[in-house]
């Protein structure tokens, strides 16, 4: 790869936009329905795909916007995901994608035995600290650990016979799940999933589309992600300060990009659910490979063999000194880690560097440099 490769999250990648930092020419958006006059969604039609959310901002700042469709309508096209006042050229061809094709292995629940037990005490956890409760908010991800959780989450609100008000982030049919079975008021969706999503899009009022820019952006007046209550996300790597990697393994080789992680980050409990060792590499190690989010902000770990809360979080520390839920610190669970599959070896770098990290707001926090094989 030629130059130096800069990673954002998605609301970074928005404030990049916004700010001038990153100018795009011409924006090509594939968009399932369109009219003449650029209006688009992406619901209706052959090759329905849900949300176009994340084209908002090369919509809006982008020199020239095509719009290429297979389902062109007469005017105007409703609902208008994108306006048409922003678009310059509309192309018609015959398909623009294969909507059966979104379901991904990504997308199915976990049937490892491990992430299976993470994902219950993970859903214990939470009630027990009292963040699942009537009217909490919540993100849970597509992955398999996460999706796991969601379902977890539907069946201890039902038996409380509690509702959450909404969740947000990337739908699956877990979420339109909870939402038709009246334990989730609103889905606030960015990304569709699967096929149930899009429909669940398309015909129930309570499932909104909503757009990064208004979620994820730093540079926004608001962010939903503030407003969560519970964010359950991945990471590759985490140190017994908490910091998060999810880019790199430690191997140091780029795997990843960072999606909307970074901004998830400023919810009001983050949550991160993982092995505490993959394919006998401990995943809790000494300091991260590459940083990606602080450590200040992550607030729990929850592993197969124990659940670390963060020393700053003394709020949750209180609240689970009764719990029969294995309570450990990050040290004692790196240790054990280290026990078992024995102390990672670290990679070599060159001085080279091949890849750098943005945070929110556009400041350079890490840079990835080459590895010496």
């Amino acid at each position: 790869m030629k130059g130096v490769a800069v990673l954002r999250s998605h609301g970074g990648r928005v404030q990049a936009i916004q700010d001038g930092e990153v100018h795009i020419d011409i924006a090509v958006i594939a968009a399932p329905t369109a009219d003449a006059y650029g209006n688009a969604n992406g619901v209706d039609g052959t090759s329905a795909c849900g949300l176009l959310g994340y084209a908002l901002p090369d919509m809006m700042y982008a020199d020239k916007v095509i719009i290429v469709t297979d389902n062109l309508v007469p005017f105007p096209c409703v609902p208008m995901q994108v306006l048409g006042n922003y678009v310059d050229y509309v192309v018609a061809i015959e398909k623009i994608g294969h909507p059966e094709k979104i379901v991904s292995g990504t997308t199915q629940v976990t049937k490892s035995p491990d992430r299976l037990l993470i994902a219950e005490m993970t859903a214990q956890f939470c009630q027990e600290a009292g963040l699942l409760k009537d009217g909490c908010s919540f993100q849970a991800g597509a992955g398999g650990t996460s999706l796991s959780i969601g379902i977890y989450f539907h069946e201890r609100l039902k038996a409380l016979g509690q509702k959450a008000r909404f969740a947000f982030g990337g739908s699956t049919q877990y979420l339109v799940k909870m939402l038709e079975d009246s334990v989730l008021d609103y889905i606030l969706d960015a990304q569709s999933f699967d096929l149930e999503s899009i429909r669940s899009i398309r015909d129930n009022p309570n499932h909104l589309d909503v757009s990064v820019w208004h979620a994820y952006n730093y540079h926004c007046k608001g962010n939903y992600n503030s407003m969560t209550d519970i964010m359950i996300l991945g990471a590759t790597e985490v140190d017994i300060n908490f910091n998060g990697n999810v880019v790199s393994h430690s191997d140091g080789y780029l795997l990843h990009g960072i999606g909307g992680w970074q901004n998830c980050l400023h919810a009001k409990c983050v949550i991160l659910p993982v092995p505490l060792f993959r394919d006998r590499i401990p995943v809790i190690i000494d300091e991260v490979t590459t940083l990606c989010g602080p450590g200040q902000l992550v607030d729990v770990i929850v592993t197969e063999r124990g659940i670390a809360i963060n020393p700053l979080r003394t709020d949750l520390i209180d609240k689970m000194k009764n719990t029969n839920l294995p309570i450990r610190t990050i040290q004692e669970l790196k240790d054990e880690a280290e026990r078992i599959c024995g102390k990672p070896v670290k990679p070599k770098f060159s001085d080279e560097i091949v890849a750098i990290i943005k945070w929110v707001d556009g400041t350079v926090i890490d840079a990835v440099r080459k590895v010496i094989p």
